[in-house]
């Protein structure tokens, strides 16, 4: 097949969807705003970097020109929008056919309270001939935006259950990281309000009162790094809170093989969080908020742990419980994985995605 992408080049996501693509054979075309900095270069991969304007309006200018040259020089069978935002409505602008867009969340959950962005995020959905989203309320959303039932279809990015899989501690990162015996929690939610972040800091602080040992490793980076830091300090654990900075997803397997627990106080997702499923793939326990459709994914006490976002202290208990019964760690790490392997395989929904590609080229 031919087929353009008009994705974000600085997302593993799209990324690791393109790359599937392309290492099947297929000739691949691909528009991005920004720089590739997930990955190396691909094969059968055409990358067209467009430099961003400050301006948004110019940026969808340029994209949407270079996109329509393109399609009358090259003749593509497929156009494939990430995101129903700028790289959606850029798409939808060529009146390219078939046109897929896949959204990716707040695109289109955030879409129905913004007067601005409303219209356009209909216009771009309305233009499309299928739509893929990762989670039920997804497709919710978008049907109160007036979409078409028929035409969205549940996809996940999905996990590489094969590099992500169960593994012994690497002793000379925790050595390095100077944790050594110590218990380890990790979060890799980025550094932003919509993670919270804070409320694990918060959390760790009273952890430590029962187990004065336990160690928080925080990667990724993001606009609250600074004000992390400092609540770490207020709450004491400064010396206990690891800031490590955006972690390769090369290091990812072993950050999270090391670790004892993983984390996430997201105050919103749209399905899985790709690093939730990640740890859940690598055998490690995971408690993360009961919000959106974690719930599908973790059931309390039988394959993870839930807790009301924002609370701390409910949030400390779990870590503590979990920390103290090995025997639950242990049955979490078994069941998380299998969960991981039967409903979010990397292979499998792109395997999916492919079937749907051949479908729209039949019709």
């Amino acid at each position: 097949m031919k087929i353009c992408y008009l994705a974000a080049a600085d997302s593993i996501h799209s990324y690791r969807w393109i790359r599937y693509f392309s290492d099947k054979g297929n000739d691949i075309y691909w528009f991005s705003l920004t720089p590739l900095t997930v990955g190396q270069k691909m094969k059968n991969v055409d990358l067209t970097e467009i430099r961003e304007f400050p301006a948004k309006v110019l940026s969808m200018a340029a994209l949407v020109y270079k996109v329509r040259e393109f399609i009358k020089n090259h003749k593509p069978e497929i156009l494939h929008a990430h995101y129903a935002g700028t790289y959606g409505l850029a798409g939808a602008m060529t009146q390219f056919h078939p046109f897929i867009v896949t959204a990716w969340g707040s695109d289109v959950l955030l879409a129905g309270k913004d007067i601005v962005k409303k219209p356009l995020v209909k216009f771009t959905l309305n233009k499309a001939d299928l739509i893929t989203c990762d989670a039920e309320h997804m497709r919710n959303a978008m049907m109160n935006l007036g979409v078409d039932a028929r035409k969205i279809r549940i996809i996940y990015f999905g996990t590489d259950i094969h590099k992500f899989c169960p593994g012994g501690q690497s002793i000379s990162l925790r050595q390095n990281l100077g944790i050594f015996d110590s218990p380890m929690i990790i979060s890799l939610r980025s550094l932003e309000p919509i993670y919270d972040v804070g409320t694990l800091i918060k959390a760790i602080a009273l952890v430590k009162r029962e187990v004065p040992g336990a160690k928080c490793v925080i990667g990724g980076k993001g606009s609250q790094e600074e004000y992390l830091k400092n609540l770490a300090k207020s709450q004491g654990i400064a010396d206990s809170t690891l800031f490590v900075g955006q972690i390769s997803n090369d290091e990812l397997p072993n950050y999270l093989r090391s670790a004892d627990i993983y984390v996430s106080s997201s105050l919103s997702d749209a399905g899985l969080s790709a690093s939730t499923a990640e740890a859940m793939a690598t055998g490690l326990p995971v408690i993360i908020t009961d919000y959106g459709e974690n719930n599908r994914w973790i059931k309390d006490g039988e394959n993870g742990l839930l807790f009301p976002a924002r609370d701390s202290e409910r949030l400390a208990e779990k870590i503590i419980y979990l920390l103290r019964n090995s025997d639950l760690r242990k049955r979490f790490s078994e069941s998380g994985r299998k969960v991981i392997e039967e409903r979010n395989n990397y292979n499998k929904e792109m395997e999916k995605m492919e079937r749907i590609y051949k479908e729209l080229l039949k019709q």
